[in-house]
């Protein structure tokens, strides 16, 4: 019975992804059919900008990763952990944020700028191609390296023990165990960073630098909130969805798979070099951690004082912020757990279809969905009035895929570790529920929610398309205030939303934590 009420629930939240991911594309694409699909010059320019710069972003974020992660396996060093965990911070910054303090170090008055100007150099434009590209690369870098540490990691410590035993020579432990990682590895993590940079809208909003520097994202807002062009939105739209999900078509057929066997689980075996390449690895690392930190550092050093000058538009959007982002990240969450039990429990067949409609969302876009909305909304009633609820909903849907993955593991070892005990025991509805389910699953839970409360409140997509002058969240304020050269009070609005941010997801992190059993 209890099975029965997770494969209805679960079908249920396959159905309503479907119908706003696919529901929300066919609109789009009745739209655009409707009035003819018209890609004008400039529109060929920002699908053309928009493929470079994710392509140009993607391999820049791996190639750099590999060298990073690379000498975090084979050195071990002080903070060593720490500097794993920092690789994860990105992720869970808001854009607008990580923008900002890119903003304060190579912007117009950036310390990179006043050094060059010292050196008689010239000075660096962040605005256009390469400060997207490089704030793709700040953002994504991270992801790369932790996936490709993970193909380090995953190398049994056997075959390092073996290539130590045998005294071979770094080129030879690359040629044998290192490159066929990497191979397989690779592909996922130039896909990821790829698809992630494909629906970047904050970035391009904020660094585009004009007509030659727009992404489709950029041009579906610019055709809706200011031509209001609802014909060439819904086209773009529908070329946006296709680039989405060819993508993540790619990313799903690219999903490496092991080269090397199962090894005894024994504790990785680290590939430690002495000499010049110890000081390689360690000069890699501290470029790193200064190009990661350093902006992090100004966003505080900025946001400190800005904190007295911040406009008094902050506070009710800050509000507004965290009142969607808690509902959505419980939404997420709710919805990826029936998910994640009844592909655990159900068979190999449906299961393999709720696997497919959780990562619907992944196909598609934030502003794409919004679009969507959008054009569905507006014969019936103006979508302004519905700009909050829409938010959370479309926050939820892009934030379920990266919960349900989480929860999916545990979900499958609960299955196969608990599953005939409940049965013989009859032990089924709330009681499997309180007893089982929750107490074993709290700590996946509990940093899901985190991770989808920061996701939801850092946002800046749907929000930017609904939204009036009365209900913008924190992140919009943020954008404003930099469109308006207010840099003190973006930097301390900016600094508000980040400790909010951290508050929420170690908040919720830590009640997942405490409620799990031991």
């Amino acid at each position: 019975m209890a099975q029965r009420a997770v494969a209805i629930a679960a079908g249920a939240v396959a159905a309503t992804l479907a119908l706003l991911t696919l529901g929300t594309a066919a609109v789009v694409l009745l739209h655009g059919n409707a009035g003819g699909l018209r890609l004008g010059p400039a529109d060929i320019a920002a699908i053309r900008f928009t493929l470079l710069q994710a392509a140009l972003s993607a391999v820049i974020s791996t190639a750099v990763a590999i060298p990073l992660a690379r000498a975090v396996t084979r050195q071990r060093f002080a903070g060593r952990q720490a500097l794993i965990t920092l690789l994860g911070a990105p992720f869970l910054l808001p854009v607008i944020v990580a923008i900002l303090g890119l903003v304060a170090v190579f912007g117009r008055a950036g310390w990179l700028n006043q050094a060059l100007v010292l050196l008689g150099a010239p000075a660096f434009d962040l605005y256009g191609l390469h400060g997207v590209v490089l704030a793709h690369v700040f953002l994504n870098m991270p992801l790369a390296t932790r996936m490709i540490l993970h193909g380090w990691q995953a190398i049994p410590a056997e075959r390092l023990r073996l290539a130590a035993a045998l005294d071979l020579p770094p080129s030879a432990i690359f040629r044998h165990l290192e490159w066929p990682m990497l191979r397989a590895v690779l592909p996922g993590a130039l896909t990821a960073v790829f698809t992630i940079c494909l629906t970047s809208f904050a970035v391009a909003l904020t660094l585009g630098g004009g007509p030659g520097a727009t992404t489709v994202e950029l041009a579906i807002y610019q055709a809706l909130r200011f031509d209001y062009d609802l014909g060439h939105a819904a086209g773009l739209a529908g070329v946006q969805f296709a680039l989405c999900a060819g993508a993540a078509l790619l990313a799903w057929l690219l999903v490496p798979a092991g080269g090397f066997g199962a090894g005894l689980d024994r504790a990785t075996w680290p590939l430690l070099q002495r000499g010049w390449r110890r000081v390689g690895d360690f000069t890699v690392i501290a470029l790193a951690i200064v190009f990661l930190v350093l902006p992090l550092a100004m966003v505080i050093a900025r946001g400190l004082p800005g904190l007295a000058a911040l406009p008094p538009t902050v506070w009710p959007a800050a509000m507004r912020s965290v009142l969607i982002a808690l509902p959505s990240a419980l939404l997420a969450t709710l919805a990826a757990l029936s998910l994640a039990l009844a592909v655990a429990g159900a068979g190999r067949r449906y299961g393999r279809w709720l696997d497919v409609a959780a990562l619907l969302p992944l196909a598609t876009s934030g502003l794409v969905l919004g679009t969507g909305l959008f054009l569905a909304l507006q014969p019936v009633v103006p979508p302004t009035k519905l700009a909050l609820p829409v938010t959370l909903l479309v926050n939820a849907a892009l934030a379920l895929p990266f919960v349900y993955r989480l929860l999916l593991p545990e979900a499958m070892a609960l299955q196969r570790d608990y599953g005939r005990l409940t049965r013989s025991l009859n032990l089924t509805g709330p009681a499997q529920l309180v007893l089982i389910i929750l107490p074993r699953l709290a700590r996946p839970l509990g940093f899901g929610a985190g991770l989808a409360a920061a996701l939801s409140l850092g946002d800046l997509g749907v929000i930017a398309l609904f939204a009036t002058e009365g209900q913008a969240t924190l992140p919009l304020v943020i954008s404003r205030l930099m469109g308006a050269y207010r840099m003190d009070a973006a930097a301390g609005a900016a600094l508000m939303l980040v400790l909010i941010g951290l508050t929420l997801f170690m908040l919720l992190d830590w009640m997942g934590r405490r409620a799990a059993p031991g």
